[in-house]
């Protein structure tokens, strides 16, 4: 396995091994998966990241391939104000196993040292349902999230980072910032704010409280525990933060999903994951 950085001409092999890892792993819908995969790493984006002097790409070459020598994983991180990021890691569904994860986390993090990080930070998609516990074997751990926009998506991004390091996100991924009525209704969609409560209106003209110090990521927004009484003794169900709907299930596996726009969240468990996949 040799870890090189890409030519001009692998910008459509490193799109298979992003879509088929994605399909893979990541709780997206197909045209989710295209969109992102067409945004950043169409040819244009690669040509354009293999041109910016702060932006790092690896890919894992292996030549293990009967035609030969083949991509097999791919890593982009940036360099920005002293900071590191490594951003996307994808390793090809058919080659994990290997290694190849770990070595192109590895070579990612020590370039970017090399290249004057202070530190290195890693985001990982809420949606990726193995790569969360594959960063947390490098003694991470999840300081907050990001939400991004890709591809006409809304997206949440989980920041692992060493234990001693802090962070600064941007201050509309934390939710719990919004402390007045203007902030709230930007963050809280159809939602009202008494006594310093924060209430939602089901269709049947319930009014429920809404804990914002209770949430659950969302592949859009994040949901929130509500509760049918002001001292929250009985809980109500979920409120979406993406659209303001109460119509939230829960499924098996503590799945939960918006009706009303697809909003989703599904707890992750360790049976789920396996050390060998990255």
């Amino acid at each position: 396995m040799e870890i090189r950085e890409p030519k001009a001409d692998e910008a459509a092999r490193i799109r298979e091994v992003v879509d088929s890892s994605m399909t893979t792993s990541f709780r997206l819908s197909p045209g989710q998966i295209d969109g992102i995969t067409d945004d950043q790493f169409g040819d244009d984006s690669v040509d354009e990241k293999r041109d910016d002097e702060d932006t790092l790409l690896h890919v894992a070459e292996s030549g293990e391939d009967i035609e030969g020598a083949t991509i097999t994983g791919f890593v982009e991180g940036r360099l920005e104000d002293g900071r590191g990021e490594v951003n996307w890691l994808f390793v090809d569904p058919e080659h994990r196993g290997q290694g190849i994860g770990t070595e192109l986390y590895e070579t990612a993090t020590e370039t970017l040292r090399d290249r004057g990080a202070e530190h290195v930070c890693v985001t990982v998609l809420e949606a990726n349902t193995e790569g969360h516990q594959f960063v947390e074997r490098f003694g991470l751990e999840h300081d907050g999230d990001r939400r991004i926009e890709v591809a006409g998506e809304s997206l949440v991004k989980y920041v692992y980072t060493d234990s001693d390091v802090d962070v600064d996100l941007p201050a509309e991924s934390n939710a719990d910032s919004a402390d007045d009525e203007d902030a709230d209704s930007a963050e809280f969609p159809e939602t009202e704010t008494t006594d310093g409560q924060l209430t939602a209106t089901s269709d049947d003209g319930k009014t429920v409280y809404v804990a914002r110090e209770e949430e659950e990521s969302g592949t859009a927004a994040s949901f929130f525990v509500t509760y049918e009484d002001e001292d929250r003794a009985e809980q109500y169900g979920f409120y979406c933060a993406n659209c303001g709907s109460l119509d939230v299930s829960m499924a098996e596996m503590d799945r939960l999903e918006c009706s009303d726009c697809g909003n989703a969240h599904a707890e992750r468990s360790e049976e789920s994951y396996d050390d060998s996949h990255l």
